[in-house]
């Protein structure tokens, strides 16, 4: 299977970990020799109840027995759809009511772009430096790294960036500004926290010069930083929110949400302002639904801050440097890039899933499912730091 997968599958990278998956439950992975795996990773923060959780099984099973893909999005009223986005509707705070279903973060990222763009009547987006919100042209765009964007220019027009957690920089927010779209913690860049109220100040100067604040919470959104939305811990309500990853319970979404007054504007003036044939399909939006309401149910987001503790109790080494982030949002700071390389090669040979993040290159990814037990957590420090002590 392995040659087939580098003869006939595109790669992403000249070396891609190339575990093969033979099955997966719960906390863990399972490779083809039969060896499990526990996850710290959570297919990069999107499974939020680990592998196939019974709920969102149940809701996926139940949903294909009555139908699948039946029209493009927002010609037919199917339940699933409507049930999620009144579901997320009432999870947000006013007057964020409106929620357009897409097939992934990135596009959930092009959609508000264009929202912005549409409500204000002007070009100019401002992004954050070494930010990261997927990698479709609109999104590569307003990515702050230009090492990434070279190879693909053109890119879209009338972006600049600030530097995020610089209140100086904020006067670069004008009147031509449409939209301001930042990560509410950035997570390529090392899951670096807004300080001193610095997302509550972006507002304030967005709604001095009427631009709008973009908040991705593809990463953090869905009970990972200890609340539903990582936003409700830093004092700010952004205009249009961003979801994805951990949405789905392990399936392909995303999704925007605005004020009603302002997401209608993409029906008319042109009609079909986004359009998107999968968006809302009613598997995903069934699965969408099972896990927000698991981890309303079952106090995941409270969990998630109790797990944090454990984690920052445990993780103490010489070699750790920092532990950084909030809820199950964390990285371990190594000295140089190459240990950090050589703790996930090694961890992954010692049966534990770890990753890396796109541009801080020192950092080890701590992303588990919420549902991981605090037993599995002990299990899984226990291999870091035995490797980190050889």
């Amino acid at each position: 299977m392995k040659e087939e997968f580098f003869k006939y599958q595109a790669q992403t990278t000249p070396f891609p970990l190339a575990m093969e998956v033979k099955k997966a439950k719960g906390s863990y992975i399972y490779d083809t020799s039969g060896k499990k795996y526990l996850d710290f990773v959570a297919g990069v923060s999107a499974c939020s109840l680990g592998h196939r959780h019974p709920a969102v099984v149940k809701a996926i099973s139940k949903q294909l027995k009555k139908y699948l893909h039946v029209m493009v999005y927002g010609e037919y009223i199917q339940k699933p759809a409507i049930e999620l986005t009144k579901l997320i509707a009432d999870l947000l705070p006013d007057p964020l009511e409106k929620t357009y279903l897409t097939n992934s973060g990135t596009e959930a990222i092009e959609g508000s772009l264009k929202l912005a763009r549409r409500v204000t009547g002007r070009s100019e987006i401002i992004g954050a430096n070494y930010a990261y919100h997927g990698n479709t042209m609109g999104s590569l765009s307003v990515m702050g790294y230009e090492e990434r964007k070279q190879a693909f220019r053109p890119l879209i027009p009338d972006v600049r960036f600030i530097e995020f957690n610089r209140e100086q920089e904020l006067q670069k927010i004008t009147t031509k500004t449409a939209a301001v779209i930042l990560e509410t913690i950035q997570g390529g860049a090392g899951f670096i926290q807004p300080l001193n109220d610095y997302l509550k100040k972006v507002k304030q100067r967005c709604d001095e010069v009427g631009a709008l604040l973009i908040l991705d919470e593809i990463q953090p959104g869905i009970g990972r930083t200890g609340k539903m939305f990582g936003f409700e811990n830093y004092n700010v309500v952004p205009d249009i929110v961003v979801m994805g990853k951990g949405l789905g319970g392990g399936l392909p979404v995303g999704a925007f949400t605005a004020a009603a007054k302002h997401m209608d504007l993409l029906k008319e003036n042109p009609m079909l302002g986004h359009i998107t044939t999968f968006g809302g399909n009613p598997v995903i939006a069934a699965s969408c639904l099972a896990t927000l309401k698991t981890v309303l149910k079952e106090n995941l987001m409270r969990k998630a801050l109790e797990k944090e503790q454990l984690f920052r109790k445990l993780l103490v080494h010489p070699k750790i440097k920092e532990v950084r982030g909030i809820g199950l949002m964390l990285v371990i700071m190594l000295d140089t890039p190459e240990e950090a390389t050589d703790l996930v090669m090694e961890c992954q040979d010692q049966g534990l899933i770890l990753f890396f993040l796109l541009f801080e290159k020192r950092a080890v990814r701590i992303t588990p499912p919420l549902t991981i037990s605090k037993k599995e957590i002990r299990e899984g420090c226990d291999i870091i730091l035995k490797v980190l002590s050889n």
